[in-house]
């Protein structure tokens, strides 16, 4: 019975049983290509925090401690790669004569290291000039004193006699806030910055030269281990491989108590990746569920197409003496084909897919659970697709009602009167509101840590925005169909001629499956046309960002004694530079802060680089900037300096500015104009922006740190071409945009949505194609009869093509007006709760016009071959046809 009931759907009712297999295996590979996209972005945030971690481990050893007994611990605690002895003295000053001046600095910090430091920990120092052997000082430290290669350089020790070093090579210390953490110290007690003078010596010098202050002060030298572990065995998943990372550190601790303290920078690493799956699973709830719960209901509504043909079905087999049970199992029997097809169907589309668009395998050993359950999510589906509206017809309707072409169409009170949309939309807005009000940040930061922090209930905002616009939707188009009668025919008769009084009564009687066609294509509108938008402005962004972080396309760095000015005139020569600017780098006192300080000129600096509107606290970046053009001595303050020291725009504040001619800071006035929350290759924190000539004048140099250069091509090939127009000038760096654009879209606090909205591009297309072109060839299908009942009368093509071609502008252009204006709504929304996730926030929304105008055509050509296709077939087989039923 069940092979001859299945046989009769393929031959019959086929495109009711493959429309279902398709659908349960569109949600099938939707929803496997998200779980591997969750799944490999937490793999890769795991394998790449590990790998940016320059020292796993920091061991300082207390006072008596034994160097070899701690040297075992670590090596029985944990498998270690490298494992350096790195000595740390405090130092009150060093000291500088050069010509007929003598420089000197503050406090600062001496640190001995052994000649293969620098190749076991490559990420720690970074050579800058000279040699990377001998006595090395740091680039802030050799500005401050004005020194260069040669040099001599007096260390003032602690209760010892001073002592001259001749210096070997400049050096940039990428990593110094872990290199000089305070290691077992509680959080808020460390320093809030590392030592701004220091200086490295070979290891055994170290301990000759610090051996004496050893003595007499013990509590300003030490000791530390710097350790890498080996990380083959670590786990893949974060939260793992923390808990991993953790108990070593544990049990290296419980074997050395009291002879050394451990700063477990790998578990603090992956700790905060733990967090930040949580980002990956936020940007999954925020464009991933509605995918899929479009899909589920475009899944739904094909196999509901088919109910009114199924339940007659049914009813003719109880009329011949079929049991209820027996009926339920064919219907079963239909649903596990159609489940299990469309499961075997949609993992074999989604691992395609996963491997073009996502780049990833998704038929591997280590997916076998994912695509288990997705493969059930499959069956499932089709069961509560099929199984129930067949338990519920054959329990609640007697055999006479399920023959009936025209049901009771009256809907319930709470759906005429928008009830549960009003409820929805009320609840997004107070969800929305709450966000806002609160000044909901997705992404964290604290003190430079990367971590994330995310409240759930954010992301219902947009997802009860989408549903509760999508109900309002189908209510608003079902009391159109109802009660636009004339409407209707007015705005049908281009395609219906004298036709279209009666195509729109019989749009009236269809209401239910016509405002299910034109809600699910509103849907997958609204899906495609948020998703594209945010992802446009999500990459408008991120170049934003990257611009910011960068300081332009391509930036020339070079240092106060060696500046990027001396290159200017080179660089702006190369093929494909638009535009190359100056910028100053130097750095003033705030009362006892030094901060960075930029000196511009604000008529030509946006020539160069971006002046976003964000950047600026009065919200205008063309008037703040002419402000600051007007005011020689003005100064923009970051809002933290402002806060911190109570500043207002129009104070007078006294900066200390170092002198090109005696290197000593001196005082020099400047005017608060403005607030700056942002700047090119600022800091996060504090900063300061003024006149590049004001400050030539006040230091005497007019040399500039960095170029800034805009390119009208590829900023790599500028980049490559700046590198051999520098390489003869010792000191510079380039870099471009392009890799400061490829580290933040892999960074661990922004999860790379390339292939995350690719991939959603792609279904959204899919899913819109399915739910205008499916949909109204299963409703013409389901209707084949009354089509041929006009045939049968004598109607013409045209006038049949009437009925067809309204009813498929009808849908199409309905599902497209609503989608596109809720779609736009959601982008927005969405935009807004995510705005920690921009740096700076977005001025406006980026419409990307040719993904919007691929949708209209998508849509428009599905309901084309739809229609087309149906006035075809349904002046052939008549006779079988009305006898179809």
């Amino acid at each position: 019975m069940y092979q001859s009931w299945l046989i009769g759907l393929v031959r019959n009712r086929s495109g009711r049983l493959f429309g279902t297999i398709g659908g349960v295996a569109l949600t099938v590979a939707f929803i496997a290509c998200l779980g591997a996209f969750l799944q490999s972005s937490a793999v890769e945030m795991t394998a790449r925090s590990i790998a940016q971690v320059p020292v796993d481990w920091q061991v300082q050893l207390l006072p008596e401690a034994d160097i070899a007994a701690v040297e075992a611990a670590i090596r029985s605690a944990a498998p270690a790669t490298e494992l350096q002895q790195v000595g740390y003295a405090d130092v009150p000053g060093f000291e500088a004569n050069t010509g007929d001046t003598v420089q000197a600095t503050g406090g600062g910090m001496v640190l001995g290291i052994e000649p293969s430091y620098l190749a076991q920990f490559p990420a720690q120092v970074r050579r800058l000039l000279g040699s990377a052997d001998g006595v090395l000082m740091a680039q802030q430290t050799a500005a401050n004193l004005h020194v260069a290669v040669g040099d001599q350089v007096v260390v003032h020790r602690h209760q010892a006699p001073d002592i001259s070093v001749t210096i070997a090579g400049i050096v940039d210390l990428p990593n110094a806030d872990a290199i000089f953490q305070a290691v077992g110290v509680p959080a808020g007690a460390a320093p809030q910055a590392p030592p701004d003078n220091v200086l490295l010596l070979p290891m055994s010098q170290w301990q000759q030269v610090f051996g004496p202050q050893r003595a007499s002060r013990p509590d300003t030298v030490w000791t530390e281990f710097h350790v890498k572990l080996d990380h083959h065995d670590f786990p893949s998943d974060p939260v793992a491989a923390s808990t991993r990372a953790t108990e070593r550190g544990h049990n290296f601790e419980a074997r050395v108590a009291g002879a050394a303290l451990l700063a477990n920078n790998l578990a603090a690493r992956l700790e905060a990746v733990r967090e930040d799956t949580l980002y990956a699973r936020l940007i999954f709830l925020f464009l991933g569920a509605p995918g899929a719960i479009l899909a589920i209901l475009l899944t739904l509504a094909v196999a509901g197409a088919g109910r009114d043909k199924r339940r007659r079905d049914q009813a003719l087999l109880r009329l011949r003496g079929a049991t209820v049970g027996a009926v339920l199992r064919l219907a079963a029997a239909e649903a596990a084909v159609a489940g299990a097809g469309g499961a075997i169907v949609g993992i074999l589309l989604g691992a395609v897919a996963a491997h073009f668009v996502l780049g990833l395998a998704l038929l591997r050993s280590e997916a076998v659970a994912l695509l288990g359950t997705v493969a059930g999510v499959g069956v499932t589906l089709a069961l509560a697709a099929i199984l129930i509206p067949a338990w519920r017809d054959a329990r609640g309707s007697t055999v006479a009602a399920a023959r009936r072409s025209i049901g009771d169409l009256r809907e319930p009170f709470w759906a005429r009167g928008y009830v549960d949309s009003m409820l929805l939309l009320a609840l997004a807005a107070a969800f929305y509101w709450r966000s806002a009000a609160n000044g909901y940040q997705v992404v964290l930061a604290p003190e430079g840590v990367a971590a994330t922090a995310v409240d759930y209930t954010a992301f219902l905002a947009p997802i009860l925005l989408w549903t509760g616009l999508a109900l309002f939707v189908m209510r608003l188009v079902g009391a159109g169909l109802r009660r636009g009668r004339p409407i209707i025919a007015k705005g049908l008769r281009p395609i219906a001629g004298r036709l279209a009084n009666v195509v729109a009564a019989t749009f009236a009687r269809q209401g239910p499956r016509l405002t299910v066609g034109i809600g699910l294509i509103a849907l997958a509108f609204a899906f495609a046309a948020s998703t594209a938008i945010f992802n446009a402005t999500y990459e408008a962004q991120a170049r934003v960002d990257a611009e910011l972080t960068n300081g332009a396309d391509v930036t020339v760095t070079g240092t106060f004694a060696e500046p990027a000015s001396q290159a200017l005139d080179r660089l702006s020569k190369l093929p494909g530079v638009l535009a190359a600017e100056l910028m100053q780098h130097r750095y003033a006192y705030v009362g006892t802060d030094l901060q960075d300080l930029y000196g511009i000129d604000p008529m030509r600096i946006a020539s160069a680089t971006a002046m976003s509107d964000a950047f600026f606290g009065s919200g205008a970046a063309k008037a703040m900037l002419a402000d600051l053009a007007r005011t020689p001595d003005g100064v923009l303050v970051s809002q933290e300096t402002v806060n911190d020291y109570q500043l207002s725009r129009g104070d007078s504040i006294k900066l200390r500015l170092q002198n090109a001619a005696d290197h000593q800071y001196h005082i020099a006035p400047f005017h608060i104009v403005g607030v700056v929350r942002e700047f090119p290759t600022a800091p996060k924190d504090s900063f300061l922006v003024a006149n590049a000539a004001y400050i030539a004048q006040q230091t005497g140099s007019a040399g500039s740190e960095i170029v800034l250069i805009r390119s009208n091509g590829d900023p790599a090939r500028v980049a490559r071409a700046a590198r051999s127009a520098t390489a003869g000038l010792p000191g510079l760096k380039v870099s471009q945009i392009g890799d400061v654009v490829a580290l933040i879209g892999s960074s661990l606090t922004a999860v790379d949505l390339a292939g995350l909205t690719r991939l959603q591009l792609i279904f959204a297309l899919v899913m819109l194609a399915s739910s205008g072109g499916l949909m109204l060839a299963l409703g013409f299908a389901d209707r084949e009869r009354s089509f041929a009942v006009l045939v049968a009368l004598g109607a013409k093509p045209r006038q049949l093509g009437a009925f067809v071609w309204s009813e498929a502008a009808l849908v199409v252009a309905g599902g497209m007006f609503f989608g596109l204006l809720v779609g736009a709504l959601i982008a927005y929304v969405l935009v807004k709760l995510l705005s920690g996730v921009f740096d700076p926030p977005p001025e406006a929304l980026s419409l990307p016009w040719g993904y919007l105008v691929a949708l209209v055509v998508t849509a428009a050509g599905a309901a084309l071959l739809a229609a087309t296709g149906e006035t075809m077939r349904s002046r052939t087989q008549v006779t079988d046809k009305l006898r179809g039923e």
